[in-house]
């Protein structure tokens, strides 16, 4: 006896033209999320999740799904058009949609370094969840981390950039057995604002510069 996944039915049925038209295929994308997750079940918690997270909303789509949309999406979509689709998932900000967005932007084929392509699709706000979702996945995709001078100009440009320079500066500093950080790198990070009080962002810095 066979079974049907109810995903793979759906992806499969989808017209070639979605793939070449942004505004088709991230429609195509919010009703893929919920195939198949038991929304009923999960619904109080994921709504108490995307209000505290920011999100515009949170539909408790598991990872292993977001990770076949995101495989769907780079066999058969256009670069161009993918890369058009990655800042439109971080602007309708879902949570599903930052993760998918932090996915294709670490495996998609480009000539601009992607942490570049990062630091461009973010915008005036985020939280850290948001901005560690696409940093985690940019270095499990094997990328090379920023050099320190792109760091140091992150934390010159805005609050979230800046941020964005912390939480990735971490990330490598763990994965690099925590060595010491260049002043010029130090003194940038102590610069930039942080929340009153204790906070993940402010526990991060002094982590590294204590250390």
């Amino acid at each position: 006896m066979t079974t049907s996944d109810p995903l793979d039915d759906w992806l499969s049925s989808q017209p070639a033209k979605v793939h070449l038209r942004p505004k088709l295929l991230m429609e195509a994308i919010r009703e893929a999320y919920p195939i198949g997750v038991p929304a009923f079940i999960v619904k109080s918690q994921t709504d108490r999740l995307g209000a505290s997270g920011q999100y515009a909303f949170h539909l408790g789509t598991p990872d292993d799904v977001l990770r076949r949309i995101c495989s769907w999406l780079l066999t058969h979509g256009e670069e161009g058009v993918l890369s058009q689709i990655v800042g439109r998932l971080w602007k309708r900000h879902g949570r599903e949609d930052v993760a998918l967005a932090a996915l294709l932007l670490a495996n998609l084929q480009s000539d601009v370094d992607v942490w570049t392509q990062l630091a461009n699709v973010i915008e005036g706000a985020s939280t850290a969840e948001a901005l560690l979702l696409s940093i985690e996945e940019c270095f499990r995709a094997k990328h090379d981390p920023p050099e320190d001078e792109q760091l140091v100009e992150w934390c010159s440009i805005g609050t979230v950039h800046a941020h964005l320079a912390l939480l990735t500066c971490h990330a490598n500093w763990i994965r690099s057995g925590r060595p010491d950080l260049p002043s010029k790198l130090k003194s940038a990070l102590k610069m930039i604002p942080y929340p009153d009080g204790d906070s993940l962002l402010s526990r991060v810095r002094d982590q590294m510069l204590e250390s």
